[in-house]
C-alpha cells in the first residue's frame, strides 16, 4: 500500500501547480492589451502615378547653325504622369508622360555684325516603358514621342535683317534609369533622356533663312506618388 500512496499524495500539489502556471498565462482582468500594429502595405508597382521631376539639359542646335544659336544648356522642372503594368514575377510595361519648362538658352556671333541665339522653352514627352523589379527597385528603359518648343532670333547688320520665331519641333525620345520605391505608395527616380527634334526652317524667304535640328541630352530626378 505504501508505494500507491505517494502518488496519491503528489497528484493534488501537481494539480494546483498546473493551474497556478495556466492562471498566470491568462491576460488578468483589467490589465492593459497590447496594441496591435499591422504591418504596412507591401509596395506596388501597378497601377497609376503622378509625380514632379526636375534635372539639368545641355542641347546642341545641329546642320551648322551651333555657330549662330550656340548650345543651348539650362535647368527642366515639370510633371510626369503614367501607367505600369505588372506580368509575370519581375517584368513590368507601361507608358509616361511629362511636360517641362525650360531654362536652356545661348547665343553665337560668327562675325562682327551677325549675331544670333536659341532657346528651348518647354519640352514634352510621350513614351513607353519597360522594366524589371527587383524588390522595391525598378531598371527600365523608355522611348517615343518628343516635342520642343523652341525660339530662335537672329540679326545681320549689315542687311538690316532681324528676325525672331517661335515653334513646335516634333522628334523622338530614348532613355533609361532607375526607381526606387521608399514608401508605401512614393518612388524616387532618376534618369538619363535623349531627345531629338527639329528639321524645320526659320526666317524663310530671306537670305538669311536656316535648318536646323536639336538634340538635347537630359539627366533627371523625381518623385512619383502611385494610386
Amino acid at each position: 500500500m505504501r508505494p500507491m500512496l505517494l502518488p496519491a499524495l503528489l497528484a493534488p500539489a501537481l494539480l494546483c501547480a498546473g493551474a497556478s502556471a495556466l492562471a498566470a498565462d491568462l491576460p488578468r482582468r483589467g490589465a492593459p492589451v497590447a496594441d496591435y500594429y499591422s504591418p504596412p502595405p507591401a509596395f506596388t508597382w501597378q497601377g497609376f502615378y503622378i509625380g514632379v521631376n526636375g534635372g539639368y539639359a545641355a542641347g546642341a542646335y545641329q546642320n551648322g547653325s551651333s555657330n549662330l544659336l550656340g548650345n543651348p544648356n539650362g535647368w527642366v522642372i515639370g510633371g510626369t504622369a503614367g501607367y505600369n503594368l505588372t506580368f509575370a514575377p519581375n517584368f513590368l510595361i507601361g507608358a509616361e508622360a511629362d511636360f517641362d519648362f525650360n531654362s536652356s538658352k545661348d547665343g553665337r556671333s560668327p562675325y562682327i555684325g551677325v549675331s544670333g541665339n536659341g532657346s528651348v522653352d518647354n519640352t514634352l514627352t510621350i513614351r513607353a516603358r519597360a522594366g524589371v523589379t527587383v524588390d522595391r527597385a525598378l531598371l527600365f528603359v523608355t522611348g517615343g514621342f518628343a516635342g520642343s518648343n523652341t525660339t530662335v532670333s537672329a540679326n545681320n547688320a549689315f542687311q538690316g535683317f532681324y528676325g525672331q520665331q517661335s515653334k513646335f519641333l516634333a522628334g523622338w525620345a530614348l532613355g533609361a534609369g532607375i526607381e526606387f520605391g521608399v514608401a508605401p505608395n512614393l518612388s524616387a527616380k532618376a534618369e538619363y533622356l535623349f531627345t531629338s527634334v527639329g528639321g524645320d526652317r526659320y526666317f524663310d524667304f530671306s537670305t538669311n533663312a536656316l535648318q536646323t535640328n536639336i538634340d538635347t541630352s537630359t539627366i533627371r530626378g523625381g518623385l512619383n506618388y502611385h494610386f
